[in-house]
Order: C-alpha cells, then sequence, then structure tokens
C-alpha cells in the first residue's frame, strides 16, 4: 500500500489531502465525537480507554495531544510520521489487561485498530451526508485510500480493512452488528463526559458561565450524538430515541456545514484548540488576547450569578487570592487532580503511566529516553504502593492516601525528576535553558526562570518537582502540565 501518490495524483498525504480539507471543518468535531463513540463502542478499544485513558479527568489535554498526532501523521514530511507513527505503537504496547468479564485486550492488536482507523472514515463520510453535501464515489475511494494508508503507517500494510470500498461497508455493517457492546466507556462518553467537562484553561475562572453553557450544550451534544450513531448499534446498545433527536442531529450537521461559505482560513483548529488550552499567563503572543478574553469570561459569569437563580446548582466562582503566588493544596485536592489522572477515584499504574506518556509526548522522546522515564515512573508506583496500599488490593485509594504522610518524597520520585531533567536538558549541558524549559512547559512558561541568569539547575529543578509532586504547592508549572484539564 503506497501512502504518496502515483505520478501525477496527489499525494495521500500533505496539504491536498481530503483529510486536510476537512481538519478546520467544525463538522470534524461532531463527527469525531461519534466516531469516538463508535471505538469505544468495541470492547477491547472500551475496555482499555477505561483502564488507561485521561479522557474523563483531562479531556482537553487529550483532545490537544490526539490533534497534534493526526497533524503529524497526515502531514507532508513522511520522517514526522515514521516518528509518530513508532510512538503511537510504544504507546499502545504498554496497554494491555482484561475487562470486567475477564476478557483480555491488547491495544496493538491489529484488528482493533483497524476498527479505529474505520470509525474516523465511516464518521467522515457520514457527516458530509448529514449536513447535505454527500460525498461522490471518486472523492470516497480517495479518503478511503488515505485513511488505509494512515493504517499501513501504523501497522506495516492495512490488510485488515477491505481494499474495496464497497467491502468497506460490508466490513463495517458486520463489526457493528456483531461486536460493538454498550460498554462503560461508551456510556462514559454519551451520558457522563459532558454533564461534567471540566473547563478548559480559557473559561477555568468562570466556572459558574461554564456549567450553565455546559448543563445546556451536554444534553443537546448527547442526543446529537446517539441520533447520529447507526441505527444497529442504537439498537443493539437500548439507547434511547428522543423525540427530535434526528431533527436536530441533522440541524447541528447542516448547521456546522455553512462554514464553507466563510472566507477561507477564517477557522482554523489549531489556533481554537491552542486558545482553549493556552495560559493567560504565559509568553505566547496570543496570552494577551486569551487574558483579556478570561477576564470578560469572569464579568460575564459573576452577572450570570446576579440574574440567576443557579448558586445552589452551580459552583460559584472563586473570590480572587490575597496574594500572587503559590499556595498548598489539600492531600484531597492533590489526590484529585494530579495522582488519579485516568477519573476513576483510585491510584494505579495506569495514573503514573499518563503522566509518563504526557511528559514524554511534549519531550517528543526517543525509545530509548522514553523508556528510561517510564522505568523511574514504575518504580515510584512500587514505592507508593508500598507504603500507601494499607488492604492490598493493589491501588491506593484516596482514603489511603490522606490517611499516610502526603509528603511522601522518596528516592524513587528523586529519581523521576533526575530522569525529567536529562530528558528536558537536550542539549546535556547541566542546565535547561529558556527555549527547553518552554519545551516542557510550553502552556505556563514564564521568562523569569526562578534563577537570575536565565537557566534552570538541576537542584532547583529536582527540588521545585518534588514540591508540586508532594502535593505542597499549587500555581507552579507543573499545574497545567499534570493538573489541568
Amino acid at each position: 500500500m503506497t501512502t504518496t501518490g502515483t505520478a501525477g495524483e496527489t499525494p495521500l498525504f500533505g496539504p491536498d489531502s481530503r483529510f486536510s480539507a476537512f481538519f478546520d471543518d467544525p463538522r470534524w468535531a461532531l463527527a469525531i465525537i461519534r466516531a469516538t463513540v463508535l471505538e469505544a463502542a468495541h470492547p477491547q478499544i472500551g475496555a482499555a480507554l477505561v483502564d488507561n485513558s485521561v479522557f474523563v479527568a483531562h479531556p482537553w489535554r487529550r483532545l490537544r495531544n490526539t490533534f497534534l498526532s493526526m497533524r503529524r501523521m497526515f502531514g507532508a514530511d513522511p520522517a514526522a510520521r515514521e516518528r509518530e507513527a513508532a510512538r503511537l505503537n510504544r504507546l499502545h504496547a504498554r496497554m494491555s489487561g482484561s475487562d470486567y468479564r475477564g476478557r483480555a485486550y491488547d491495544a496493538m492488536d491489529r484488528a482493533t485498530r483497524a476498527w479505529v482507523v474505520a470509525t474516523l472514515f465511516e464518521s467522515a463520510v457520514t457527516m458530509c451526508r448529514l449536513s447535505g453535501q454527500p460525498l461522490d464515489q471518486d472523492t470516497m475511494e480517495r479518503m478511503y485510500a488515505e485513511y488505509r494508508s494512515f493504517l499501513a503507517a501504523l501497522d506495516g500494510d492495512a490488510s485488515e480493512l477491505p481494499e474495496d470500498l464497497n467491502d468497506f461497508w460490508r466490513y463495517f455493517d458486520r463489526v457493528v452488528e456483531d461486536e460493538l457492546e454498550n460498554t462503560e466507556a461508551a456510556r462514559v462518553i454519551l451520558y457522563r463526559l459532558f454533564d461534567h467537562l471540566p473547563a478548559p484553561a480559557l473559561l477555568d475562572g468562570a466556572p459558574t458561565l461554564w456549567a450553565a453553557g455546559r448543563a445546556v450544550v451536554g444534553p443537546l451534544l448527547g442526543a446529537i450524538t446517539v441520533a447520529s450513531l447507526p441505527e444497529a448499534y442504537r439498537r443493539r446498545a437500548g439507547l434511547p430515541e428522543m423525540p427530535g433527536a434526528s431533527t436536530l442531529m441533522q440541524g447541528a450537521y447542516c448547521a456546522a456545514g455553512l462554514a464553507r461559505f466563510l472566507p477561507e482560513g477564517w477557522i482554523n483548529a489549531e489556533s481554537v484548540v491552542e486558545a482553549l488550552s493556552l495560559s493567560p499567563d504565559s509568553d505566547d503572543p496570543r496570552a494577551r488576547t486569551v487574558a483579556a478574553l478570561a477576564a470578560r469570561m469572569k464579568r460575564a459569569s459573576a452577572l450570570l450569578r446576579l440574574l440567576t437563580p443557579l448558586s445552589d446548582v452551580l459552583h460559584p466562582d472563586p473570590a480572587p487570592s490575597a496574594g500572587v503566588g503559590e499556595s498548598r493544596r489539600s492531600a484531597e485536592e492533590f489526590f484529585r487532580k494530579v495522582l488519579d489522572q485516568t477519573g476513576d477515584g483510585h491510584l494505579t499504574w495506569p495514573d503514573l503511566a499518563a503522566m509518563a506518556r504526557e511528559l514524554s509526548t511534549r519531550l517528543d522522546l526517543d525509545e530509548a529516553e522514553e523508556t528510561r522515564l517510564y522505568d523511574a515512573f514504575a518504580a515510584w508506583w512500587r514505592e507508593l504502593q508500598t507504603a500507601l496500599d494499607t488492604d492490598g488490593d493493589g491501588r491506593v485509594s484516596a482514603e489511603e492516601y490522606a490517611a499516610a504522610v502526603p509528603s511522601l518524597a522518596g528516592p524513587a520520585l528523586i529519581r523521576v525528576a533526575e530522569v525529567l531533567f536529562d530528558a528536558t536538558d537536550k542539549d546535556g549541558n547541566g542546565t535547561i535553558d529558556a527555549d527547553e524549559y518552554r519545551t516542557l512547559f510550553r502552556t505556563a512558561f514564564h521568562r523569569d526562570l526562578t534563577t537570575t541568569d536565565g537557566v534552570y539547575s538541576q537542584s532547583a529543578f529536582v527540588s521545585d518537582f518534588l514540591s508540586f509532586m508532594s502535593g505542597r504547592r499549587t500555581n507552579t508549572a507543573y499545574d497545567p502540565l499534570l493538573a489541568d484539564a
């Protein structure tokens, strides 16, 4: 399966691909949610998501990382695509286990990975049909070739997906009817994620406004997504059919499709994702605009509290702090915001693996460096188990953590800090300069780096990391990295 077009043909990857044409399309947001539900409905994928994914507790981080990964995989640079494919394969190779029924799952299973690609392609075709702009046969053939090439870049070949598009539809219908289930992961996405979606960085200071908007938009997104799913799956999963949901769904897709009449470049998915995750105190040139928007959001949130009797339902906006700087967080808050990365209420190895995964992704580590970081986190997990798992169930509860001394900074955690410093110090000169610092803390970078000469020493880095990971300090550069949604 070739990954570049033959002579005289448009390349399958790059700015001229069908995928790139859809990337900034607002309809794609609806299609991605739909595709994610279809993925999560697969028993193997659903189990892997429940056990390993941070999409519940840190959905905006997951969105941003997925966005960047797709950009690399469908970009024109074959070297970047190969490197990203290797990173994704290493990531998935670390995910295996069994579901609540004892059935084994493996994120490297080729048939399962093919289903992920299949849902993306089918949802792209469906979004065009539902918005009144169905794709012609040649365009569908072209786009299907792109997605098969994407699978080939990951697996070495695309044989798990039918070569002929007509055969693909029979394959898709068979999986929907015979293999998909009403999994926990699918239910979480449809009925829990939208209702409890944490605010992005832009709206973090206005929880009342965010909660009010979420209370309206969340159920609508859920209804739209359910109505767009294949009827065979809705029937098998017993999903409710809300009156008028089909009309609402088609109206949403058609309204999003009107974006095609906007001038080119007005909607840029990368800018939207970056704006949602950008901290107002970043030195990014756009941070000033983000800060101004955040201030307006806070004023709107305060006005909303005055005009609506929602104070008993929505959380009030926090009062301004007495001073700028760092503060102490409770053991419960640290456990919930930092340690429990998967949001299941317990600390297990997948939580620390998620931290290692995020750090490795930000630093774009190669295999050897990534393995060192994962090994360091694994040693820390063993240390935490020994110290905190009092009932021997293989996991640490919030109560077990709170009952112990929360400032556990033992040798294994020190080793994590040292390995992370070495990985961040790309030039190996024993200090972290401004560019290296930005690579790790790109959403919360400050020019006044803790030292007067503009570098970050190993001792200062390790001290700050230990202070954060032992739960003592907030409002540090590590909060957007590991604590924010």
